[in-house]
């Protein structure tokens, strides 16, 4: 069992693939949370697996791929990065498309 926080709610899920669109959080394509507007702020306790966001995103370490229409700042990530803005992290294993800059810190 993983363990995702949602503005400050903490909720028991199972899987780690987290998609973070439209005001609602799923984790593996359940619904854990809606109805959220404004910034949302979601903590993950371990590695995930893939992360999709409407918006902003600030990470650990992900082992697929990070799909976010704004900026990306994470640890590594053994996958792709697609980004509408800029992104920071510690290593990228595939290829990394971004609106604005790119700064990787090995």
């Amino acid at each position: 069992m993983n363990r995702i926080i949602v503005n400050g709610i903490t909720i028991d899920v199972k899987g780690n693939n987290i998609s973070i669109q439209n005001g609602t959080v799923k984790v593996n394509g359940v619904k854990v949370k809606d109805g959220l507007s404004g910034k949302v702020d979601v903590k993950f306790e371990g590695d995930l697996a893939s992360l999709q966001a409407d918006g902003n995103v600030e990470c650990g370490n992900v082992q697929g791929d990070i799909d976010a229409g704004g900026s990306v700042h994470c640890g590594n990530v053994e996958g792709n990065i697609d980004a509408g803005g800029s992104v920071q992290g510690s290593g990228v294993g595939g290829d990394i498309d971004a609106g604005g800059s790119v700064s990787i810190h090995k």
